[in-house]
């Protein structure tokens, strides 16, 4: 087969640190060609060249064989390269039509109704069913994406980039995802896959591109290698993907809610008399489609919605209508499901964004006035403590972070402050599996310090893996609550549909 696109040994350095290091890539006409590295390995900067948002140091580009010279984004669409990038650029009160053709307007005239019916041909032709005249802001996270595709493919695209795709996607979305990868390249195109998720490598990928900090390590067909080998290859070592825990020890209620109702952004009932108990020494996973109220429930216990009836405690402290000061001193943590919005402040410094909920309190500041050395210093101990690397170091912005080393930054920040209740929702997000197993692991030995955890998780495998006990809820409603030791998947899995397998015995609920 021929190469639509070869990268010849790339190298990308920003200060303090070299991104790309003499990597090669050779992409072959009509393949999915994965490439697999830790978070930072420099998979997006490599990607981030070929679209023309960066420029490397040295190295060669070649597109069906000439070599380019690729200086900005519509040099890489005339070429006829596209890319979806991990956190959508879409504006939210465009319509799907007028977001795709943003940007490739012509004549004084837009002719929307003829934009629209090409739209509407091409998201036919590849099974993405979009409508053409929906509001972005109307529609779902995997819906925004399938726009995002089209954007591509309106463009006549004929080699997409895809930057860890599912990272925001329900299971069920990731696997229309992978059937419409399947269904573009049936149609001639040629696909880059970044992603860290090995599964989703093994299910639709020809051959792998491995990197490791910035360094090439070698190209495998995936058809013939193991998602271990390629783990090793990754990480430089052996991965295990279950993590070791002792039996839990559960002692004392830290997390008590009963009879909780709260509302949704339809202003009716997301939450339906709602009763849960967690426990000191113990990690209790809520299992769930996607929209069930997770979100609702997470956002009244850390203080972001309001609650309607029903009471909230942490140990001994009513936090029902607190503040969310009073909560963060009552012993709350909070890893949130989106790191943008609710984990970071973007434009500030990775060192600001460390502090951000203690900054008010000895050791960081005293009188009004803050310590900036002690600030410093305890987000290069977080940094180093959870790997989050930043080509510019704790002063650059945590925007300039990659979406992995974001994750891994708040997930730091959350855990250093050893929290009495720390509510973990999608926690390993986006993050590479050597990272994976690190997050568990802290997970693991923030349950055995004595502390409660509740996990919320569409990854079934990651609540199985972590929880001792699994609160099942469907319609804002809990279905039941088990031992992980006396279910399975497939009773979860009933469960979710909002079958009542059994009865709630005392044992489980306290």
């Amino acid at each position: 087969m021929s190469h639509v696109i070869e990268m010849l040994n790339i190298r990308k350095e920003f200060p303090g640190i070299v991104a790309n290091d003499d990597i090669t890539l050779q992409v072959e006409q009509g393949e999915i060609h994965a490439i697999l590295g830790e978070n930072g390995a420099g998979k997006s900067t490599l990607m981030s060249i070929l679209f023309g948002l960066y420029r490397a140091d040295r190295g060669t580009i070649k597109v069906k064989g000439k070599e380019v010279h690729i200086t900005n984004p519509n040099d890489a669409n005339d070429l006829g390269i596209g890319m979806v990038h991990q956190h959508f650029k879409l504006v939210q009160n465009f319509t799907v039509t007028e977001n795709i053709i943003l940007g490739k307007e012509s004549g004084f005239i837009l002719d929307r109704r003829s934009a629209a019916k090409k739209i509407k041909t091409l998201s036919e032709q590849y099974g993405l069913n979009i409508d053409p005249n929906s509001i972005i802001s109307d529609i779902t996270v995997g819906m925004q994406q399938r726009v995002e595709i089209l954007k591509m493919l309106y463009r006549d695209a004929e080699i997409l980039i895809f930057d860890e795709p599912t990272a925001v996607l329900t299971p069920q979305e990731i696997d229309e995802l992978m059937q419409i990868m399947r269904n573009l390249v049936k149609e001639g195109k040629s696909i880059i896959l970044i992603t860290h998720k090995l599964d989703e490598i093994k299910a639709v990928a020809t051959r792998c591109t491995i990197i490791r900090r910035g360094k090439f390590i070698g190209v495998v067909d995936v058809s013939k290698t193991t998602q271990a080998e390629m783990a090793s290859m990754m990480v430089g070592r052996q991965v295990n993907f279950k993590v070791k825990k002792r039996p839990a020890q559960p002692k004392e209620n830290v997390l008590h809610i009963e009879h909780l109702n709260v509302l949704n952004s339809k202003k009716v009932l997301g939450i339906k008399d709602f009763s849960l108990e967690v426990r000191s020494g113990e990690i209790v996973g809520i299992a769930g489609v996607d929209g069930n109220g997770q979100t609702e429930l997470v956002e009244a216990i850390t203080g972001l919605r309001p609650v309607v009836s029903g009471n909230i405690h942490i140990n001994s402290t009513d936090i029902t209508n607190a503040n969310i000061r009073q909560r963060n001193e009552a012993g709350l943590g909070h890893i949130p499901e989106d790191r943008q919005k609710r984990g970071l402040v973007m434009t500030f410094p990775i060192s600001s964004n460390m502090v951000i909920k203690e900054y008010y309190r000895k050791p960081f500041s005293k009188k009004g006035l803050l310590n900036d050395e002690l600030i410093r210093k305890h987000a290069q101990e977080i940094c180093e403590a959870f790997d989050v690397r930043s080509g510019e170091g704790i002063d650059s912005a945590a925007g300039k972070l990659s979406g992995g080393n974001q994750q891994k930054a708040i997930v730091g920040r959350e855990m250093m402050l050893e929290p009495n209740l720390l509510i973990a929702v999608q926690p390993t997000r986006g993050l590479d599996v050597g990272a994976i197993e690190y997050i568990h692991r802290r997970l693991v030995e923030h349950r055995d310090a004595g502390h409660a955890v509740l996990l919320v998780s569409f990854e079934l495998d990651e609540i199985f893996n972590l929880s001792d006990r699994i609160a099942v809820m469907n319609s804002g409603q809990l279905i039941d609550i088990v031992k992980t030791t006396e279910t399975n998947e497939e009773e979860i899995g009933l469960m979710m549909t909002g079958v009542k397998i059994r009865e709630v015995s005392n044992e489980d609920t306290i």
